[in-house]
Order: C-alpha cells, then sequence, then structure tokens
C-alpha cells in the first residue's frame, strides 16, 4: 500500500510543477521592445500593433507590456481571429491620443478591438485629450464627432480592469455586441460639461458585470442600449453625469429589448438623474422588463427615479406619437436621499402601453428637508413600506 503522505507530497508537486509551467509558457512583448517611445510625442501605434499581431499568433498566453510613460498612439484596431484565447494588455503607463482632435475625431473610435475572444486590459491611463473638440462643439461650429477611447465589438470572455479613462471626445467605454464581459475597478474622469461622453455604454450585450468603479463624466455614467441581457452592476459611485440610464429604447421600430438588469449598491452625487429609463415617443417593439434597482443614495440629484417615455429631442421624428416600448416589472428596492428638485419620482409611461408591475419598496427621498413629490402618467404598480414621497403608483 502507498504511503498517504508520499502521495500528498507527490500531488503538491505535480500542482507546482504545472503552476511553475503555466507561468513559464506566459510570452510577454514589450512595446518599448518593438518601437514605442514612452515621450509622449512619438507615434507608437505600430509598435502596439506589433505586439498585437505577435501576440495574436502565438499559441501562448501572452502579455502585451506597456511600460510606464506617455505613449502617442492613433486610431488602433485590434482585430483577427487569433490562435491565442489569452492576451493581456498590462498598462504601467499612459496611452495618450492625438492632441490634435482631428486626427482621430472622425474615425469612430481609438482603442478599437472587435472579433477578439479571451483579451484582458489591465491598469494604466487612456487619455483621450477631448477637451479641444468639446470646446469645439460648445461654439456652435462645425466639428468632427468624436471617438470612443474603447471599444470592444463583437467578442467574448473580456476583463477591463483597474483602468482609468480621461477625457475621451466620446463615449469611454463601449460594449457592444460581446458576451462575457467584466469591467472592474475601472475610473472615468471628464468634465461635467464635456457633451456625449458616457462613461460606460452597453448594448446588444449579455452578461456584462460592472463593479466597483466611479464615474465622473458629462453624460450618462454608464447607459444600457438595446439588446441588452442579464446586466449586473454593483458598487458604482455616479457623479457628475446623467446617471444611470436604460436607454434611450425605442429610436429604431424594431428594436431587440433589456432584459434582466440589476443596479445595485450605486451612489448619485449631483448627478442629472439617478436611476432612469428613457425611450423614444414613437413606435417600436421594444421593451424594459425585469430590471431591479436597489440600495441606491442620491445626493441632491434633479430627478432621482424617473422613466421618461416621450423622449423627442429637437421635436423631430416623433410629434404627435406614443412610444410603443413596453416597461414591466421594475423594482426601485431601499432608495433614499436627497432630491434637487421638488419632483423626486416621475413616472411619465406610454398612454398606449403603459407602465405595469412597478415596485417601490423602502424609498425615502426628500427636497431641502421636507417632503418630495411623485408623478404618475400611465403607471401602475404597487407600494410597499415606507414610501416617500408617496406613491402615485
Amino acid at each position: 500500500m502507498e504511503n498517504p503522505i508520499s502521495l500528498i507530497f507527490l500531488s503538491l508537486f505535480i500542482v507546482f510543477i504545472n503552476s511553475a509551467l503555466t507561468v513559464s509558457t506566459t510570452v510577454t512583448y514589450n512595446v518599448a521592445d518593438l518601437g514605442a517611445k514612452p515621450d509622449g510625442k512619438t507615434d507608437s501605434t505600430k509598435a502596439f500593433l506589433s505586439g498585437w499581431a505577435k501576440a495574436c499568433a502565438s499559441a501562448k498566453p501572452s502579455v502585451i507590456y506597456v511600460p510606464a510613460g506617455r505613449f502617442l498612439l492613433r486610431n488602433a484596431i485590434f482585430n483577427r481571429p487569433c490562435k491565442n484565447r489569452a492576451i493581456t494588455f498590462r498598462i504601467a503607463g499612459t496611452l495618450v491620443a492625438p492632441s490634435d482632435y482631428q486626427v482621430i475625431g472622425n474615425a469612430g473610435n481609438w482603442l478599437f478591438f472587435r472579433h477578439v475572444n479571451g483579451v484582458t486590459i489591465s491598469g494604466g491611463i487612456l487619455d483621450g485629450q477631448g477637451t479641444g473638440l468639446w470646446d469645439c462643439k460648445a461654439s456652435g461650429k462645425v466639428c468632427a464627432s468624436g471617438a470612443t477611447t474603447l471599444e470592444f465589438s463583437n467578442s467574448n470572455n473580456i476583463v477591463v480592469s483597474g483602468v482609468t479613462s480621461l477625457n475621451a471626445q466620446m463615449f469611454h467605454i463601449v460594449i457592444n455586441g460581446c458576451n462575457n464581459v467584466k469591467v472592474q475597478g475601472v475610473r472615468v474622469s471628464a468634465s461635467g460639461h464635456s457633451p456625449n461622453t458616457d462613461g460606460i455604454h452597453v448594448q446588444k450585450s449579455s452578461g456584462v458585470t460592472i463593479l466597483d468603479s466611479k464615474i465622473a463624466t458629462g453624460d450618462d455614467c454608464v447607459s444600457i442600449g438595446p439588446a441588452t441581457t442579464n446586466l449586473w452592476i454593483e458598487n458604482v459611485a455616479c457623479g457628475p453625469g446623467h446617471g444611470i440610464n436604460i436607454g434611450s429604447l425605442g429610436k429604431d421600430l424594431e428594436e431587440d429589448g433589456v432584459q434582466n438588469v440589476t443596479v445595485k449598491t450605486v451612489t448619485f452625487t449631483g448627478t442629472q438623474n439617478g436611476l432612469r429609463i428613457k425611450s423614444w415617443g414613437r413606435p417600436s417593439t421594444g421593451f424594459a422588463k425585469n430590471i431591479l434597482f436597489q440600495h441606491a443614495v442620491m445626493f441632491n440629484v434633479q430627478n432621482p427615479i424617473v422613466i421618461d417615455q416621450n423622449y423627442c429631442p429637437g421635436e423631430k421624428g416623433c410629434p404627435g406619437q406614443v412610444s410603443g416600448v413596453q416597461i414591466s416589472d421594475v423594482t426601485y428596492q431601499n432608495i433614499h436621499g436627497t432630491s434637487a428638485t421638488q419632483v423626486a419620482v416621475k413616472f411619465d409611461c406610454s398612454s398606449r402601453y403603459p407602465c405595469s408591475k412597478i415596485t417601490l419598496d423602502d424609498v425615502k427621498l426628500s427636497y431641502k428637508n421636507q417632503a418630495a413629490e411623485a408623478s404618475c402618467s400611465h403607471a401602475g404598480g404597487t407600494a410597499v413600506g415606507m414610501v416617500q414621497p408617496t406613491s402615485c403608483l
């Protein structure tokens, strides 16, 4: 009979060897060795794409390492079917977009990953240098539309961890058409007056998790577009910004809906909105259902809880019509804090498809140390426990 102690030591030895082999088989490509210069002035795009091509072609797990320093990149597309399904960008430095916003302003994206699988972005700062474009837009001149800082499109098994995004021209981070994505420990920073600079935008994706992040920007902290399912948002601080927003939905007549969304343990400070669902005021097959907003704290938020189904910017394309988006099974639980306006809860739903199964559970929102108000139009549901302002459902 084998000695049990010998078997234990043998097992531990095998585990040790396997771990050592895993570490030793990881290949690292340092962008500095490939020609990237950390001076913030020399175009390092080719070096980054070279590192990507090498990692993509490798059969071994690969790290593309970005050392300390500032690395100037033009718009870069990271794609192609890779042999490798374990590629990590480990960023110790800062990636800098061109200071002249027109260089990438009409490219759509600055750093664009598409059709990739098993990619991780870890650490570092992404500086979009978008202030010049914001100023152009504020002046009323004809400007470039702007580039999203980081987008993953039609990709699977993605991790974005410990990344800081500064001053994006447009959106900071976009998750589009993806499955199994984890965004954790992200910091987003832009002026509260920066236009169209959503912090994290998710659409046409499933299994996305957003955790432990701080977002300060000029538009939605998190925006959730059509065809998003099984989304989990937890421990996110928002402000300044426009809140966490499902929508705009119903822009297109034929549109997939949003369902199974959880937003919990979130704070809003001085934001335009807190928890918002928004749809265009015109026909659509879209919907939003099975939504849970839980454990939210509001500090001087203009519209803490709002459903707006009459969105019609510029009164173009929708006047005189009603939203076809059906909103149901939405729960607001343990929502406390202060409103910057008298109406803290507003449900302005579709007259053709009224909101249904709305639940207010332990909601306490005040305005200037007094009771706030609630406003309901075409909304049905129930109030549970202490609800202030008094429910209008």
